[in-house]
């Protein structure tokens, strides 16, 4: 079976994308088109402020690209000799908070020891923070445009005190179009597709609504009458009104919608869309594992 990953491809030690292996060993085949690209920040001002651990109580990761800003800091100031010999001895007498392995395996390979990486998500990151943490020195924590408020509201409400600095905003990658019509066309409908995030999610739907092709009357029929419910919206107000023949009853390759999270699911059920499959955590095996449990043929 054909699953497709809406992500950019990361190579482990391995030289192979944890996410196509983890799916591979469940018999399916991934294939990866990125969605999103990334534009970084306020790099002189978040590099300044790594100049200066003393200022703070820790660091806050909640995303690989937060991760990938202080590296660009660190190349582009000429500070990696700095950072080896004493800021990073620093910043490890505090604690580095973490979301996910991913993003812990990329601060891990700056020097930074971290803790939290086991919280599948900046909800569960926030309560471990407030489960150690005494009020003090601020957290540091470099984010997106599009950051979640759940992790600073909690830490606010328990009086710990942050400091955030955006230093990334996500763009559409300008392949998206291109290499969505150049999978459907060679490789067909997939059996599942996997959102890693709602502004992934944004990008890319439209792309995937035209590529689907589904008569009116189809689309109409798997929104109102469908034993597993909606399968599909087409986003407007008035869908067909014409009553589906028995031909057009006929089983259709339908793809399933699986998200890396419960932030990308909510992004999903929000358009309409019913999600097979959300990772209990945001893992390759996890994912895996999901993704397999819900393409098995008892599953709705």
């Amino acid at each position: 079976m054909k699953v497709l990953l809406l992500k950019d491809a990361k190579e482990d030690d391995s030289g192979q994308d944890p996410y196509i292996r983890e799916l591979g060993l469940y018999g399916l085949e991934a294939t990866l088109i990125p969605v999103l690209s990334f534009e970084f920040l306020s790099l002189p001002s978040f590099s300044e402020k790594l100049s200066h651990p003393e200022d703070y109580g820790g660091l806050i990761f909640t995303s690989p690209r937060a991760v990938e800003a202080v590296e660009l800091c660190l190349e582009e100031d000429s500070k990696t000799e700095v950072w080896k010999k004493s800021l990073k001895e620093k910043w490890n007498a505090k604690s580095v908070y973490v979301v996910g392995n991913a993003t812990a395996s990329l601060v891990n390979k700056i020097g930074l020891d971290t803790e939290g990486e086991s919280c599948g998500n900046a909800e569960k990151l926030a309560e471990y923070i407030c489960s150690r943490e005494s009020p003090a020195l601020p957290l540091l924590f470099p984010c997106g445009t599009l950051k979640g408020e759940i992790l600073p509201k909690m830490l606010k409400d328990k009086g710990i005190p942050m400091e955030s600095i955006t230093v990334y905003q996500k763009i559409p990658h300008p392949g998206i179009r291109v290499n969505l019509n150049s999978y459907y066309s060679q490789q067909g409908v997939p059996a599942s597709i996997t959102f890693f995030s709602p502004s992934g999610l944004t990008h890319s739907l439209k792309h995937i609504q035209e590529l689907s092709e589904f008569p009116c009357q189809v689309r109409a029929l798997l929104t109102s009458q469908s034993p597993c419910g909606p399968l599909w919206r087409t986003g407007k107000a008035g869908l067909c009104s014409s009553r589906p023949t028995q031909a057009q009853r006929r089983p259709l390759p339908l793809s399933q919608f699986a998200a890396i999270g419960p932030t990308t699911a909510r992004a999903l059920a929000a358009q309409g869309l019913p999600v097979s499959c959300t990772a209990t955590s945001p893992t390759p095996h996890a994912l895996a594992a999901g993704i397999r449990t819900a393409l098995q043929p008892q599953s709705c």
